[in-house]
């Protein structure tokens, strides 16, 4: 019964944690779109950046997602364009905004 009792308890704690880190994911997420957003929009006006901005986002690892994010507090500075840039110019980026750029007759 006790070890029962203690997986129970393990496998609840797990589930916590998951729904936890699920929740910290998806803020970082959308905090770190709005960062992209500003980027693009001040880098490269005129543009459709929802699309580009997704593209970024979606290629983007967890490290640069976090790090977006936190620039969403202490303030777009080079570090934070220099990590646009660099997940914008990922051949996967490319192929995203190109296949997007298709869809959308841009």
């Amino acid at each position: 019964m006790r070890v029962f009792l203690l997986q129970t308890l393990a496998v609840l704690a797990l589930s916590a944690c998951s729904a936890t880190e699920g929740v910290v994911q998806d803020t970082s997420r959308k905090a770190a779109k709005q960062v992209v957003t500003q980027v693009l929009n001040e880098k490269f006006p005129g543009n459709h950046t929802e699309v580009y901005t997704d593209c970024v986002i979606d290629n983007a690892t967890t490290n640069e997602i976090f790090s977006l994010a936190k620039a969403a507090v202490t303030g777009v500075d080079e570090s934070t364009v220099k990590t646009v840039v660099s997940i914008g110019t990922r051949k996967d980026t490319l192929i995203c905004i190109g296949g997007s750029n298709a869809i959308h007759g841009m």
